[in-house]
C-alpha cells in the first residue's frame, strides 16, 4: 500500500513513510502468520529480545523462541538477515547482521541463546548488499581483521582507500567459527535487484521483513 520511495510493502514506521499505510502493508503480512510478529528496535548490536515476554519494539537486533507460533522478525533493507533453527524443530532465531551486528557478534549471541547444539543446526542468510555493492572505509575491515586475520579475504580493494566487502563470506565465517556448518542462501542482492528495498542504492527507502517461527504439532 505503500507510494513514492516506498512503493511496495514497506513494513517500517521509522523511514517517513505513512502510517497508515504501513498499518495497512502489515495487516496484509499478518494474515499469512500465526501470530503479530515481535517488531524490534533494531540497534546495530547484539541483543537478543525473548517473544515470549519481551515488549514489542524493544531495542534489540535478534530473537530466539522455543514456542509455537511465536514469529520473530527482523526488517532489512541491506544488512543481513541470517534466519536460524535446529534440526529438530526444537527453537528458532533470526539475526539483524549488518557490519556493525557482525563484528560485535550478533551471530554468535543468537546462537548461544538458542541453547542448542550449534552442530545440529542450519542457517539461511537471506536478501543484503552483494560483494559489488558494498564498499567501505578501513575502519570496517579493520572492525573484522583485528579479530580475524582470515576476514581479509572478505574485502576486496575498492576507491581511493575504499574496499568492496562480502557481508555473507563475513556472515559464514561467522556462523562456521560459532560451530553452524550447514549455511543456504546468501545469493541475493538487494542493492543489484529492483525488487528488493535497498538503503545503499535509493537513500530513502523502506524495509523489508524476515520472518522465522515454529509451527504448531
Amino acid at each position: 500500500m505503500s507510494t513514492g520511495a516506498f512503493a511496495g510493502l514497506n513494513l517500517s514506521l521509522r523511514v517517513g513513510d505513512d502510517p497508515g499505510s504501513v498499518a495497512r502493508n502489515r495487516a496484509i503480512l499478518r494474515a499469512s502468520l500465526p501470530a503479530d510478529p515481535t517488531w524490534m528496535k533494531q540497534v546495530h548490536g547484539t541483543a537478543v529480545a525473548d517473544p515470549d515476554s519481551a515488549a514489542a519494539d524493544s531495542g534489540a537486533d535478534a530473537a530466539v523462541t522455543r514456542r509455537p507460533g511465536r514469529v520473530c522478525a527482523v526488517m532489512t533493507a541491506d544488512c543481513l538477515p541470517v534466519l536460524l533453527s535446529d534440526r529438530d524443530g526444537s527453537v528458532v532465531g533470526i539475526a539483524h547482521a549488518g557490519w556493525r551486528g557482525l563484528a560485535s557478534g550478533v551471530i554468535e549471541s543468537t546462537v548461544r541463546a538458542m541453547d542448542a547444539p550449534p552442530a545440529k543446526m542450519i542457517a539461511f542468510i537471506g536478501p543484503g548488499i552483494g560483494p559489488r555493492r558494498y564498499e567501505v572505509g578501513d575502519d570496517v575491515r579493520r572492525a573484522f581483521v583485528s579479530r580475524d586475520a582470515d576476514a581479509a579475504g572478505a574485502f576486496a580493494p575498492g576507491t581511493e582507500g575504499k574496499y568492496f566487502a562480502d557481508l555473507c563470506a563475513l556472515a559464514r565465517a561467522r556462523l562456521s567459527a560459532a560451530g553452524v556448518a550447514a549455511v543456504f542462501g546468501g545469493g541475493y542482492c538487494t542493492a543489484c535487484e529492483d525488487r528488493f528495498f535497498s538503503f545503499r542504492r535509493d537513500h530513502t527507502t523502506g524495509r523489508m521483513a524476515s520472518l522465522i517461527w515454529l509451527e504448531d504439532d
